[in-house]
């Protein structure tokens, strides 16, 4: 299928009047560049809505800065060409050749020992990441405690996982984020009562079991070890599991014991991520 062009992109965008694209032809013509430098050069477009139509052109979802869907945090999204996004892509690569050897580790929780060290924003980015491969991906948010999944991709608390393992009729699949066709994500929803008692259930695991065999990779948010055993007991429902710490605020013996406590329930540590930024 041939690529849709760049000037009809731009204009669907909005960011190119229909009746200039006569003017970028022709300056293409005479200066010899590609149809986006031509506009840039006639200042009717600027660089960053090029680069937003050229990742639609070859199917790379990445967003406008100023995109309101979804949060600034998204910087995969919104920052590929970033230096810290270039680490999460290294991430990502260690992830997919770890699973090329073992494909159960396509179900991935995301542990960390405190709160505020980070484990949202990596598991929502890796979660971009991993779509913007053209692989269907999953995120599930299993912090029923402090949910942030629903705040950075903008979607409602109602429904979510929570009224899922309540068996509170939400069922079904479950639906692509507007701004990215392969990404879909399960917010928390709603904060339960009982969210130690609602992941031991064996619904948590048969939607774990679904993930694993619908999804290309599904990536799972976890509530901090320091609040409770959910962590723990998520990890060894998937398996699998990377442990995430912060530069100057993680505590080494904190995150020693997290790691024997994983490994004692039979999980399989991929490794660890230290976030310096």
């Amino acid at each position: 299928m041939a690529f849709p062009h760049l000037g009809e992109l731009l204009v669907s965008g909005g960011v190119l009047p229909a009746e200039a694209v006569g003017r970028v032809m022709a300056r293409q013509r005479e200066l010899g560049v590609p149809f986006g430098e031509a506009a840039v050069d006639l200042g009717l477009v600027s660089q960053a809505d090029v680069q937003v139509a050229l990742a639609h052109q070859f199917d790379y979802p990445v967003l406008p800065v100023g995109d309101q869907g979804v949060s600034p945090e998204l910087v995969a999204a919104f920052e590929p060409n970033s230096g810290r996004v270039e680490a999460l892509r290294q991430l990502r690569s260690q992830l997919v050749l770890r699973r090329a050897a073992n494909p159960q580790l396509n179900t991935v929780a995301v542990v960390g020992a405190g709160r505020g060290e980070g484990r949202s924003w990596l598991a929502a980015n890796l979660a971009v990441l991993f779509s913007q491969l053209g692989e269907r991906t999953l995120l599930i948010d299993c912090d029923l405690r402090f949910p942030r999944q629903q705040s950075l991709f903008r979607l409602a608390p109602a429904g979510g996982l929570a009224s899922r393992l309540a068996e509170r009729g939400e069922k079904g699949a479950i639906l692509p984020h507007p701004r990215f066709a392969q990404l879909s994500v399960l917010q928390a929803g709603i904060v339960p009562p009982n969210p130690q008692e609602l992941l031991a259930r064996r619904a948590f695991g048969a939607q774990v079991a679904v993930a694993r065999d619908t999804f290309d990779m599904t990536l799972i948010d976890t509530p901090a070890a320091e609040v409770g055993a959910d962590a723990q007991l998520v990890a060894a429902t998937c398996g699998s599991a990377i442990v995430v710490a912060r530069r100057h605020a993680s505590a080494h013996p904190r995150l020693a014991r997290l790691g024997a406590s994983l490994r004692d329930a039979g999980v399989t540590v991929i490794g660890g991520v230290l976030l310096d930024f």
